[in-house]
């Protein structure tokens, strides 16, 4: 990791922040005080950031035929495994195991980011995201998102945009 790359996460960055400056991509960061006690992480951060859940973003980690895939889908939907299945040309899909999903992106539940992972996993964008001018979706913990293009969130983690989520 580079210098500037350290300097940032010791000052309070995340991995992801860090992807995000080093990239050069615009973006912004939004912290909130997150309540253990919600029964959502997306959904308080739609609620704290005053933001449509429909631009908030959750990432989700399945396995598709034993490869750990990303899932980037909106809090106000749920994650749709057959068709995540397909976006990837995988026949099977679940929920990866919570503990395996944490050590191969390092972060934990709950904070999740789609950017800047321990491990580069392939990764599926509901297509939803392009309806909008900038998204959301966390920075590296609870209580952090950071808003921006669904394209250069795409660009940035190769992802492929389909059709994954239900309402």
């Amino acid at each position: 990791m580079a210098k500037k790359a350290k300097k940032q996460q010791q000052a309070g960055g995340t991995p992801a922040t860090v992807a995000l400056t080093s990239a050069g991509v615009d973006h912004t960061i939004h912290a909130y005080d997150h309540d253990p006690s919600h029964p959502s992480y997306g959904e308080e951060a739609a609620e704290a950031m005053g933001v449509s859940p429909d631009r908030v973003f959750k990432t989700l980690v399945a396995d598709v035929d034993g490869t750990l895939t990303v899932a980037v889908v909106p809090v106000a939907g749920s994650l749709d495994l057959k068709a995540l299945a397909a976006a990837v040309g995988g026949k099977r899909a679940a929920m990866a195991d919570p503990t395996l999903a944490e050590r191969t992106t390092g972060y934990v539940r709950g904070g999740i980011s789609p950017l800047g992972q321990r491990k580069k996993l392939p990764t599926v964008v509901d297509d939803s995201a392009t309806a909008h001018g900038t998204i959301c979706v966390s920075a590296g913990r609870r209580g952090l998102e950071v808003e921006l293009s669904p394209e250069d969130l795409a660009r940035l983690t190769g992802a492929t945009l389909a059709p994954i989520a239900r309402a």
